[in-house]
């Protein structure tokens, strides 16, 4: 299989990395995220399609045998039948390009993340270096003090 471009800088030069039928997939992927979360940001993070909305919502990506998402959620206990007959790792779920890809789970996974990063606080934002105050190089004169007179 031909595999992505080392640096794909958008979800479409993503997925034209890949052959005909598998970029068909990953296009059905793409489209049940966008409809789950239309207010998610598209990019690419860790050189896969990553989808942002109050922080990581849900990444997908392809490889040889097997298209994996990655809802990173322990929520996913929810669909432990639905998953069973699948390889899962922690927040990793993989689908065999030989048999159907389970879109409708995709599509819930999805919304579930949505929910649930709802849910969550947003990020705040953290100080950038430039207003950080920066230490010293040199060290702290010791204080001083009078010594007694003789």
């Amino acid at each position: 299989m031909k595999k992505a471009p080392s640096k794909t800088e958008t979800i479409d030069s993503y997925i034209a990395g890949f052959p005909p039928d598998v970029q068909k997939h990953l296009k059905k992927i793409r489209s049940l995220i966008r409809k789950a979360a239309p207010a998610a940001e598209e990019t690419i993070k860790y050189r896969i399609p990553t989808y942002v909305l109050n922080g990581n919502l849900i990444y997908f990506a392809a490889f040889n045998n097997h298209i994996s998402i990655f809802p990173r959620t322990k929520g996913m206990d929810a669909f432990k039948k639905e998953i069973a007959s699948y390889e899962a790792g922690r927040g990793t779920l993989r689908f065999p390009l030989d048999e159907p890809i389970p879109f409708d789970l995709i599509a819930k996974l999805a919304a579930m993340r949505v929910k649930e990063g709802a849910a969550a606080p947003v990020p705040k934002k953290q100080k950038s270096a430039s207003k950080i105050p920066k230490k010293s190089a040199k060290p702290r004169a010791a204080k001083r003090t009078k010594l007694p007179a003789r």
